[in-house]
């Protein structure tokens, strides 16, 4: 079957614009085969599934990435400015997708830009932070080969860490998961 969509994709929908988080064809007996579609809301992150009928027409959506520079919280929005134009943007907690905690000011990060206004921040999947405290070896958790001890970094995130891991250590987290993937050397 010729699917006319892919994941990452950009769609206007009932006047909401979504993004195709995911797609799944899936066969019932002697019916023709349905295509169960997993959309997320640029605005508000919120998650709606659809099958490829109810999409139909598919209107592709133009968009651009514009690199930003993260200036400063302000309340619940935060506000970034365009390192090309100089001009200010506020997105609000549902634009951001959970990577408040991971925000540094001064650093630049790439916005989504839909007709013109800002719909939505593209985080890196992995950041480098520091290790401000970390646990006692005593208080770790884990079974023989995967000791675990918990870390607390420059951003407030507690994370578990092996051993190993000292205060002041630079480290990558998943900003997914925001798991623990390795030492920066």
């Amino acid at each position: 079957m010729n699917i006319p969509i892919k994941r990452g994709m950009i769609i206007r929908h009932q006047n909401h614009i979504y993004t195709i988080a995911d797609f799944q064809e899936r066969h019932t007996g002697k019916q023709r085969p349905t295509v169960h579609v997993l959309l997320r809301d640029l605005r508000d992150g919120r998650q709606v599934d659809r099958t490829l009928d109810e999409l139909e027409p598919i209107q592709e959506v133009q968009h651009a990435l514009r690199p930003m520079q993260y200036l400063y919280a302000k309340g619940d929005a935060h506000v970034f400015m365009d390192s090309a134009t100089f001009e200010e943007f506020d997105l609000a907690a549902p634009q951001l997708h959970g990577c408040e905690p991971f925000l540094n000011e001064g650093e630049e990060y790439r916005v989504m830009f839909v007709d013109g206004t800002p719909l939505s921040l593209e985080m890196p999947e992995i950041v480098r932070l520091k290790v401000r405290e970390t646990a006692a070896p005593s208080h770790s958790v884990g079974n023989a080969a995967s000791v675990l001890k918990e870390a607390t970094l420059e951003n407030d995130l507690v994370v578990r860490v092996p051993l190993f891991i000292k205060m002041g250590d630079t480290i990558r987290v998943d900003t997914r998961t925001r798991a623990y993937v390795g030492k920066e050397s």
